[in-house]
Formats: C-alpha cells, sequence, structure tokens
C-alpha cells in the first residue's frame, strides 16, 4: 500500500476545496461525478499503482522536463477530453505524489507540453 499525498499547491488547493465542497453540499453534479471518479482513482492508486484499470504509463516528454519519472492513470475512458491523473513516486518511500489532473490531451504532437505538474518539494524542479 502506499500514501496518498497531492502536490503543493494546486493539487493539495484543489483536493481541499472539492472535499469541504462535498462536505458542505455546495457542489454541482459534474463535481461530485469528479470527485468520487477522483476518489476512486486514488484508492486503487494507492492498493496497486498497476491495476489494470487504471492503465498507468511513464509519460517520457514530461520525465524529459521535470528530471523524474512521471506516470499518468485514467480516471476515465472512453469518453470526450477523459480525465488523467499524472503522479510520482515520493518524496518518501511508500509515497506517491498527485502532481496534476488533467483532460487528456488532443494535441498527439506536443500532447503533454501545456500540462503543468505541482511541486512535492524537494523531488521536482
Amino acid at each position: 500500500m502506499f500514501t496518498i499525498r497531492m502536490g503543493i499547491p494546486e493539487m493539495e488547493g484543489f483536493w481541499d476545496t472539492l472535499e469541504k465542497k462535498v462536505e458542505a453540499g455546495a457542489t454541482s453534479r459534474e463535481e461530485i461525478k469528479l470527485y468520487k471518479k477522483i476518489g476512486k482513482a486514488l484508492y486503487l492508486l494507492s492498493e496497486d499503482p498497476r491495476y489494470p484499470g487504471l492503465n498507468s504509463h511513464e509519460i517520457s516528454s514530461l520525465m524529459a522536463r521535470y528530471g523524474r519519472k512521471v506516470w499518468e492513470s485514467y480516471l476515465e475512458n472512453r469518453t470526450p477530453a477523459a480525465g488523467r491523473m499524472f503522479w510520482t513516486y515520493g518524496p518518501g518511500q511508500g509515497e506517491i505524489t498527485v502532481v496534476a489532473i488533467e483532460p487528456h490531451p488532443d494535441d498527439k504532437s506536443n500532447a503533454y507540453k501545456s500540462i503543468t505538474l505541482s511541486s512535492m518539494g524537494e523531488v521536482l524542479k
């Protein structure tokens, strides 16, 4: 099992805000659906990053840009602009840090150029 962390500050802020809205009952249907998809993906990721339904795979262009292995996992599949979660191992042993949640990039030639990753402190540049 892995401990899941959220990247700083973007992912941590995004997740905290979404959780508070859900707890307060102040969410739209789309936000509730997103919350459930992310929650399920986080659970599966913590149990087994190689879980088949996540379809986790390394993204070489992000590795080249950030100097660290970055993986992409599915939040959903077979939908337009399907959600993707980007993550990396660390910073500590047995930890995974989610560094971005984005729609699947459309542009095949420079698909990941517009993806910006949250920081996990000393690990990502």
